[in-house]
């Protein structure tokens, strides 16, 4: 079986697929990517399902040998990047040819990118999905980041769909600096807080700490006051969801959250924008404002359309 080899494996870079769903009743955490939107959009660029596995690259981006020729589509964050000392686009489609090596250099905006080769990473299913789940050494390669010399074997490139034009498309999320607007729902235990705390969450910036990482973002900014107490009976933690502990600053749950948790949550980021929340990283900002149901399924459509005729031209 073809592989890629890494030669450089960058900060933090993990195979990730659409994550482990349907598992979390019995303690099992979902991980998969940061950004979906992203990873979906490489996998349509390079002619993949979007279930297909890629490689999820974090601030600093690897090195890597591919031993047969493959077309590959890199989407996310916007990165430096050559084939062989040749610059390439995010956003599109290109051939890397065997024995060549691409490579990821300066960072300019966002913080994840993707890597989708046609065929995709083909390493062992655990429980239905190859995504990493970093804290429980779960799926991926040995549950872990990669390192230097690490071999990932490749699908058939055959059972890819025709890959899309060499020309850039439009990012269908628009990438944040360093910082963003962030729509959340009210709840699902509001009730739990004063009747001033949404109005708070949404006074002033917060700031992502740098103890956060991809289980959550722990934010500093104004504190959120309890109106009975910051425990609650563990319940299950939606992707998104902002837990505020006895310390009154909110936690926002991301892609390697744990199943379950004891305390409340005051709200949750809409699906639509946790593509957006998951291009932040330690030192940046994000405003918060609560929107209608209707709104957020409204952006949540749009997006999805999009995706879908991203996926739809490149069928065969």
């Amino acid at each position: 079986m073809s592989a890629v080899i890494v030669l450089k494996p960058g900060l933090l870079t993990t195979i990730q697929d659409r994550g482990r769903w349907g598992w979390q009743a019995q303690g099992v955490p979902v991980a998969g990517p940061m950004d979906p939107c992203s990873h979906r959009l490489a996998n349509a660029l390079a002619g993949n399902d979007p279930g297909a596995a890629t490689l999820e690259v974090t601030l600093i981006g690897p090195e890597l040998e591919f031993e047969d020729e493959r077309v590959v589509a890199v989407a996310g964050a916007e990165f430096e990047m050559t084939v062989d000392g040749r610059g390439v686009p995010a956003n599109s489609a290109f051939v890397v040819a065997s024995g060549s090596r691409l490579r990821f250099g300066a960072r300019a905006r966002g913080s994840r990118a993707y890597v989708a080769v046609a065929g995709g990473i083909a390493v062992p299913l655990v429980l239905g999905s190859r995504a990493t789940h970093l804290i429980s050494a779960m799926g991926g390669l040995e549950g872990r980041a990669l390192k230097a010399g690490d071999r990932l074997p490749l699908g058939d490139p055959m059972r890819a769909r025709r890959a899309m034009s060499v020309q850039p498309l439009t990012p269908i999320v628009a990438l944040p600096g360093t910082h963003a607007h962030i729509r959340v729902l009210a709840g699902p235990q509001q009730d739990y807080f004063t009747h001033d705390a949404l109005d708070v969450l949404q006074s002033r910036p917060y700031t992502i700490s740098h103890q956060s990482d991809r289980m959550g973002f722990r934010l500093d900014g104004p504190a959120l006051a309890h109106a009975r107490g910051a425990d609650i009976i563990s319940d299950a933690t939606p992707l998104g969801a902002l837990q505020v502990p006895a310390s009154g600053q909110p936690i926002v749950l991301m892609a390697d959250r744990q199943t379950a948790g004891g305390y409340p949550k005051i709200a949750t980021v809409i699906a639509a924008d946790m593509s957006v929340a998951g291009q932040l990283g330690p030192g940046d900002t994000m405003t918060f404002s609560v929107c209608s149901l209707a709104d957020a399924l409204s952006a949540l459509i749009a997006q999805e359309r999009a995706l879908m005729a991203v996926e739809a031209s490149a069928a065969p």
